[in-house]
């Protein structure tokens, strides 16, 4: 929906005109330093009406009016980096936020809110914003919005857009450099649109001076799709046209040939590059790492990690997280531990991709205290557990019936710096429903949910309403559906109707969280 369709909202034009207004810029610079600092409490209110007000019919200018005094920059930054995946209501929120008298965005505001937009793929809202800002002079358009922009298309799977958003860029006074289009290649490639990223760069390639970057990263995206021969082609290209080849480089045509299953081929390469002045770094090493693990050849992994320590090069986590996935595949999970004590001692912090790896097998081979004594090693060395941690954890715990440590962790999350979010309450909800006896727990965890202000998914309305119905509890229905009804939460009110069987909500969320984390 554009901007223009937004009856209750001033226009951006008169919003862009209020701003230059010197009295506003006056209160500004007072306001500011009175609101420099929002309470975390604050954010979190407004934060809670942007999320109980996705509906465009939902009246959220009216919920927002009584916090108008209280408005500052810093404040309208924090409430938009928290409202990151609302789109609609964000959007609105600038504008509420700009038709305030004496009220300015900064421009990390007018930053975060593209990458909303187009995040949450409202790209008509989008353009018109840009244009606003264009005609307003208010905020500089830099290259930098235009690269968010690319990314929000290439996401989107929508590439010609990207590609037509690049070319638009000189309706906004910016002439494109090699940097952009390095930029639009990277995500195009990156979406693995390979073909339309090449297509482009040869109709293009005669009007910049393409870089070794730029062949690196259609090299790169060839391989990443299975095309070996084609990334050596551009690899070719880059040596005619006489371009200085990099480290970088050849670590990109190393892995498309990897990739390729050409490891012979690529070995070979890798040894030719000293003799042409190119040191190997510790990506080259990695990308052999990451071929021999995908080969299941552990013993080759090893290999070339020991080279590797000879040479005085430290692996990145990147090339780290292979061999522990491949360590915990086989079964080899002590070796995988003494792997992450290898990294912390060289100065390589372990990521939450690294734990999460070793914290599914502990999972799987339902190993209760290991799981629970991982997540206490994560916080030792300050690596915080995410969603699929806790999510795996939780689905462990309810599944052997050790129902007294997942309350005992659930109570602990706060401490631990993590709020559950719609998946952590879907895992609860559905593991509770498949234990005897377990179904008025499973209720009490919803209704923290609807408590929390937090929409659930479809499937756990419609997984909780059967299990209700299904032993005769009509009266819990009705008690639930009425709870949901006189939340603050506009979408929660409309699942109402679900639970009392009147509509289908339909599935969405991305495939309602991958099936709460794949069942």
């Amino acid at each position: 929906m554009a901007i223009r369709s937004l009856s209750k909202v001033r226009s951006f034009r008169s919003l862009f005109y209020s701003l230059y207004n010197p009295v506003s810029l006056r209160f500004s610079s007072v306001a500011q330093e009175q609101f420099d600092c929002p309470s975390p409490e604050l954010v979190n209110q407004i934060s809670r009406i942007l999320s109980d007000h996705r509906n465009p019919n939902h009246d959220l200018e009216f919920s927002l009016n009584t916090f108008s005094s209280k408005i500052s920059t810093n404040l309208v930054e924090q409430v938009l980096k928290r409202c990151k995946n609302l789109g609609y209501p964000s959007h609105r929120f600038f504008v509420w936020a700009g038709s305030i008298p004496g009220f300015q965005h900064s421009s990390e505001s007018y930053r975060i809110l593209v990458d909303i937009l187009g995040s949450s793929k409202q790209f008509a809202i989008l353009w018109d914003f840009l244009i606003e800002i264009r005609e307003s002079r208010q905020f500089e358009i830099s290259p930098e919005i235009f690269w968010i922009v690319f990314r929000a298309y290439s996401r989107a799977n929508l590439p010609g857009d990207a590609i037509r958003a690049f070319d638009r860029m000189v309706e906004f006074g910016i002439q494109p450099c090699i940097h952009d289009l390095d930029q639009l290649l990277y995500v195009i490639c990156k979406r693995k649109h390979v073909k339309h990223a090449q297509q482009f760069f040869d109709r293009v390639k005669h009007q910049f001076e393409p870089s070794a970057k730029t062949y690196s990263v259609l090299m790169r995206g060839w391989g990443d799709i299975g095309e070996p021969s084609k990334a050596q082609k551009v690899f070719d290209e880059m040596l005619q046209r006489g371009c200085s080849v990099d480290v970088p480089a050849y670590n990109s045509l190393l892995e498309a040939l990897c990739k390729g299953r050409n490891v012979d081929e690529a070995y070979n390469i890798f040894k030719e590059m000293g003799s042409k002045g190119i040191e190997p770094d510790a990506c080259s090493y990695s990308v052999f790492i990451r071929a021999y693990c995908e080969d299941n050849d552990l013993h080759g992994a090893f290999r070339v990690l020991d080279r590797m320590r000879r040479c005085n090069l430290v692996p990145n986590v990147y090339a780290y997280n292979f061999i522990i996935k491949k360590l915990c595949k086989n079964d080899k999970v002590d070796e995988a531990y003494e792997l992450v004590n290898e990294m912390l001692e060289s100065g390589v912090s372990p990521d939450v991709w690294s734990y999460n790896t070793i914290m599914a097998y502990h999972c799987e081979h339902t190993e209760v205290n290991r799981s629970l004594r991982l997540i206490s090693i994560m916080e030792k060395h300050k690596c915080l557990a995410d969603r699929h941690t806790y999510n795996m954890v939780f689905k462990l715990l309810i599944r052997v019936g050790r129902f007294d440590r997942a309350t005992e962790l659930w109570e602990s999350l706060p401490d631990r710096g993590f709020y559950p979010s719609v998946s952590t309450y879907a895992v609860m909800v559905h593991e509770l429903c498949k234990k005897k006896g377990k179904l008025e727990e499973a209720c009490r965890y919803f209704e923290m949910m609807i408590e929390e202000g937090i929409p659930p998914y479809s499937s756990t309305v419609e997984l909780l309403r059967n299990r209700l119905l299904g032993l005769g509890l009509l009266d819990n229905i009705e008690i639930l559906a009425d709870k949901m009804a006189l939340s603050t939460s506009c979408s929660i009110q409309e699942f109402a109707s679900a639970m009392r069987g009147k509509m289908n909500p339909g599935r969405s969320r991305i495939s309602e969280e991958s099936d709460i984390e794949s069942d």
